[in-house]
């Protein structure tokens, strides 16, 4: 039984019916050449019987064992002997192998129990939740105005729908708490700050610059909070050239500081003594001087920074400079267009400001509404002639009512066109009794008709048999 598996599967098959099992052939347990079971040597592979195909040698078993549940996933092969009945020489790997395959490790995963509960207090982020157990009792849970403040401008940074409904409450907890000149300047600086160092806060800044200008009751010597606001973007304005030309943090401040006054020209409201609505000249004069400096540096933040600000008050600022009869827009325009030509920037920077060239020739992509009804007249609606007929002389040269030369000839057709009006230009009768011509007409064809309509026919019924 052992010695069947010194052979390779199918080997030897034929020559082995014929010797027994202590014969000297290979399947015996000598050797050819009489040598004892110790010198016994493997037998070459013999060639298979006729009509038998000689499988695959077995495949050589893995060095580790397999994860638990692969041996499921492994494809059935030839089963492997027994480890007791393999020769010596290969014993102690197989043994290895087997005692592998027969524990494997299985790792148990612990179990997790979960914390959480449907009765577990209502969670707020950090920042939010200071800010919102404060917000009801004003600001005594702060030691300081400074944080008092800030936390409500991240409060507006992150929730900026929250501004019409707590604004009203801010700023009659300001009201209460700025009374002295330090205060109020250390409440602009707080919101200067976070207007133009969170770039999509300058919208929601600039509209609390204007609310508090108008609620905040507080006057120091130094100017109200408008004042205050005001002084502090011109010491950053007065600082514009050397910004321009400054390294890449010190540009991008600036950008911010230029986008935030820009929102503040559109939102500062400014009551005149009359009751009357404007907006700061002061800012509109900032502005154009910004755009001068941008574009005097002409690298590519600088530019893209003017078509930002540009495409956010270009219409506003043209109206106003429009106003008073300046052209300052038409300057800028200009600018623009040396820069494109001459100036060293990538191709897309040149591309946004063709675009915003593009953008000023429609008027700043507004449509005006058409203006009150008016009577049409020849000398007030270039279509006034378009739906009046047109009639032609004898030479065939066509005229209308717009005609100087046939405007008494076109008056007489018109008259006449009344008298008859079951009836076009060409003639046709519009009443329904159908062509006068043609009522003329004969039914009956003419002999020569009738003769080749006869021919037709029979041609045709010949070549239908056919």
């Amino acid at each position: 039984m052992s010695d069947g598996f010194d052979r390779a599967p199918g080997a030897g098959r034929g020559r082995s019916r014929g010797l027994g099992r202590g014969g000297g052939g290979p399947e015996g347990g000598g050797s050819p050449n009489g040598a004892g079971p110790a010198e016994r040597t493997r037998p070459p592979p013999q060639p298979p019987a006729p009509g038998f195909q000689q499988p695959p040698p077995p495949l050589r078993q893995p060095r580790t064992a397999p994860p638990p549940g692969a041996q499921s996933e492994l494809p059935a092969g030839p089963a492997r002997p027994p480890a007791e009945q393999t020769r010596p020489q290969d014993n102690t790997p197989q043994q290895n192998s087997e005692s592998a395959m027969a524990k494997p490790q299985v790792v148990v995963a612990p179990v997790l129990m979960s914390k959480l509960s449907a009765n577990a207090p209502e969670f707020y982020p950090s920042g939010y939740s200071s800010y919102t157990e404060s917000y009801e009792d004003g600001c005594d849970d702060y030691p300081t105005l400074s944080e008092y403040v800030q936390d409500f401008l991240n409060h507006l940074t992150e929730q900026p729908g929250s501004f019409e409904t707590e604004i009203d409450q801010f700023a009659e907890t300001l009201n209460g708490w700025v009374t002295t000149d330090d205060a109020l300047q250390e409440l602009v600086e707080l919101v200067y700050q976070q207007a133009t160092s969170i770039p999509n806060f300058s919208y929601m800044g600039a509209r609390l610059c204007n609310y508090l200008s108008h609620r905040l009751t507080i006057s120091s010597q130094s100017g109200n909070f408008r004042q205050l606001l005001l002084q502090r973007c011109r010491t950053e304005y007065e600082l514009r050239d050397q910004a321009a030309k400054g390294d890449e943090a010190t540009r991008k401040r600036f950008h911010a500081f230029v986008l935030f006054l820009g929102e503040l020209y559109l939102k500062l409201e400014i009551k005149g003594t009359n009751g009357q609505v404007t907006r700061a000249d002061i800012l509109q004069a900032g502005l154009r001087e910004l755009l001068n400096a941008l574009f005097s540096n002409p690298v590519d933040d600088n530019l893209i920074c003017a078509v930002k600000l540009l495409k956010l008050t270009g219409s506003v600022l043209e109206d106003a400079w429009k106003e008073k009869g300046k052209t300052d827009m038409e300057e800028v325009i200009q600018r623009i267009e040396n820069v494109v030509l001459d100036a060293h920037c990538s191709r897309d920077v040149k591309q946004m400001l063709l675009k915003l060239v593009e953008l000023r020739s429609s008027n700043w992509g507004r449509v005006h509404v058409t203006s009150t009804y008016r009577e049409a007249t020849p000398e007030n609606d270039p279509n006034y002639f378009m739906n009046e007929p047109t009639f032609y002389t004898s030479d065939g040269v066509p005229f209308t009512a717009a005609d100087p030369d046939y405007q008494e000839k076109y008056q007489e057709l018109l008259e006449r066109e009344d008298l008859f009006p079951d009836y076009e230009e060409n003639g046709t009768d519009l009443s329904g009794a159908g062509d006068p011509y043609l009522d003329d007409i004969d039914d009956e064809m003419d002999p020569e008709i009738e003769e080749a309509y006869e021919k037709f026919c029979l041609e045709s019924e010949r070549k239908q048999k056919q």
